[in-house]
């Protein structure tokens, strides 16, 4: 028998709001999978977003400290990673009730708001022909703390609730669809909430380029905003998911003697897997040209309509956030048709096409945003189902092997996704320094180099990249093996569990029993409250409690009345 020590979130106070055994689209979806995500991840947006406009324009960086700005990004992307992998075997050696990887969503809190007070708040202005090294130190130490600490913390486990939230596929499919439509929630309004509200306050303009000053203490008030939103989007999330899987093997391990596995023979089942490489390269791919495109936006923007960029480019968000939005309907019901990696090939083929648009006339607006769109409808299969479809790698693995690699996989899924912020960060700035960008002249934000250059970032980067994503999806067969997959696992834990003498309880069972239990608990927990507000009121209890259950017949016959109706309707 396995035994593990208590923490704190094994606490009640911590345990999850998500009690039914099934996923529930209110509030688990809803709230755990869409809302809290969507503040939590909002920070990590802007600064992705924005905080290379933050280097060039308020603390002028490129002027002063070319080298140090950067290298800053990509000398990071190492810290990044370990970070991540850090992160991947604490998780793979968390045992809490609250499960393995939600603890993590609120130890990231403090480092969050560490990470911002540093970056934006404690960093000094920098003054020209001053000692500088104190503001260099601070953006050093807090975009370190920040993208190689915080945000693994957060974002590693964030992405393994999908993974670890249920096996039923379709449930998954809702699921990753949901989780995946948090990232564009949060860059939509990154992209067009702040170009069209904050762009001006925080990069203040003047003739010839912008205020320093002013664009600085405007940063100081925005940064108390995102550590508010962030923490409030971290509670969220924390308490209204649910790791359904990792219940189910912490019930096999306290009957069996199974023990963590070694990260080296998860590493040995993933580098052996075709499938698992695929996905890898899949995730390098979307997030290296998608940051490509949305780092460079603002700058080529900028490059071709300088005069009122800010507003065109919350215009072209805007719009193409509609076929996204779109797409995030169609997404689920278009796997469960065709399946989700024939989706993704065929999304990605509408991808190219959308990109090759935009080359026709890329100083033409309205022909970037024709491309925009179409691009941004394509894309949608490989942004809400990609996590539903590495699930069932992993659940394919875990048929084969026997145990999971969710801890090795998910760290380096999480140093991809992460660490390709800095990469892309770095090439982007080299670019536009190789270009001669300067923010105090106007005339080098515009050359003809600048566009073009930006022309071959901005469009060409992505559209390459979803040449190779069809490419490579032609081969991605795993989910025919899903249903097999899934009766292998079932019966290699129940022989595990009877082989050590324990007695077999089926994962679904056993949620539903747990379901039952809560729902009695909670019951029990009604009729004392209402006990205790009588014998306080002086009112007689058996009457109220008579009140109680005549409201709640009265629903559920109203319930009833209206699916009879509904019913009734379908079938004239």
């Amino acid at each position: 028998m396995q035994t593990n020590k208590k923490s704190i979130f094994d606490s009640p106070l911590l345990s999850t709001k998500i009690k039914s055994a099934n996923v529930t689209l209110f509030p688990e979806g809803a709230l755990g999978y869409l809302v809290g995500p969507t503040f939590a991840l909002l920070a990590n947006s802007i600064l992705a977003n924005y905080f290379i406009k933050y280097m060039t324009d308020v603390l002028n960086l490129n002027t002063w400290a070319p080298a140090f700005m950067s290298m800053l990004p990509i000398v990071s992307v190492i810290f990044v990673i370990f970070g991540n992998i850090l992160v991947g075997r604490l998780m793979d050696h968390s045992k809490t009730r609250a499960g393995k990887a939600r603890p993590f969503l609120l130890l990231s809190v403090p480092i969050s708001l560490l990470a911002l007070l540093v970056l934006f708040i404690l960093s000094p202005l920098p003054t020209e022909g001053g000692n500088n090294i104190i503001t260099l130190v601070c953006v050093a130490v807090g975009y370190n703390l920040w993208f190689a600490i915080a945000y693994p913390c957060y974002f590693t486990p964030h992405s393994a609730l999908v993974n670890l939230s249920t096996r039923n596929s379709k449930d998954r499919s809702l699921l990753a669809t949901i989780s995946n439509a948090t990232a564009l929630a949060a860059m939509g309004i990154s992209q067009m909430v702040v170009p069209f509200v904050f762009l001006d306050m925080l990069l203040v303009r003047t003739e010839n380029g912008f205020d320093q000053i002013a664009s600085y203490n405007a940063w100081k008030v925005f940064a108390i905003g995102l550590i508010v939103i962030t923490f409030l989007g971290v509670l969220v999330e924390y308490f209204f998911t649910r790791e359904r899987i990792t219940e189910e093997s912490f019930a096999i391990a306290e009957k069996t003697e199974v023990k963590a596995v070694p990260i080296g023979e998860q590493i040995k089942v993933c580098f052996s897997d075709k499938l698992w490489w695929i996905m890898m390269l899949f995730f390098f791919l979307y997030q290296f040209g998608g940051l490509m495109k949305n780092t460079s936006q603002i700058y080529f923007m900028q490059a071709m309509w300088f005069e009122n960029y800010g507003v065109l480019q919350g215009t072209l968000s805007t719009i193409g956030a509609i076929p996204t939005a779109l797409g995030m309907v169609i997404a689920w019901p278009l796997s469960n048709k065709i399946g989700k990696g024939r989706a993704i090939l065929l999304g990605a083929i509408l991808a190219v096409v959308g990109g090759m648009i935009g080359f026709i006339a890329p100083d033409n607006f309205y022909c970037v945003v024709a491309s925009f769109m179409i691009k941004a409808l394509g894309s949608t299969p490989a942004m809400y189902l990609s996590l539903a479809l590495l699930a069932d790698v992993l659940d394919h693995q875990e048929a084969k092997h026997k145990f999971r690699t969710d801890g090795f996989t998910m760290t380096i899924y999480g140093a991809i996704m992460a660490g390709m912020t800095g990469l892309v960060t770095g090439i982007v700035l080299a670019i536009i320094g190789a270009m001669g960008y300067d923010a105090a002249n106007a005339v080098t934000l515009t050359s003809a180099s600048m566009q073009t250059a930006l022309k071959w970032v901005f469009i060409g980067g992505e559209t390459i990249c979803y040449l190779v994503i069809a490419v490579i999806m032609i081969f991605m067969n795993v989910e025919k093996h899903s249903d097999e997959d899934h009766k292998t696992i079932l019966a290699n834990q129940k022989a595990a569990v009877e082989a050590a003498g324990g007695v077999w309880e089926d994962p679904a069972d056993r949620l539903k029993r747990e379901e039952a239990e809560a729902a009695a608990a909670a019951e029990e927990a009604r009729k004392a409250e209402l006990k205790a507000k009588c014998d306080k009121k002086g009112l007689n209890f058996e009457e109220e409690e008579g009140k109680y259950q005549a409201a709640l017949a009265a629903k559920a016959a109203k319930q009833q009345a209206a699916l009879a109706a509904k019913e009734a309707k379908k079938k004239k």
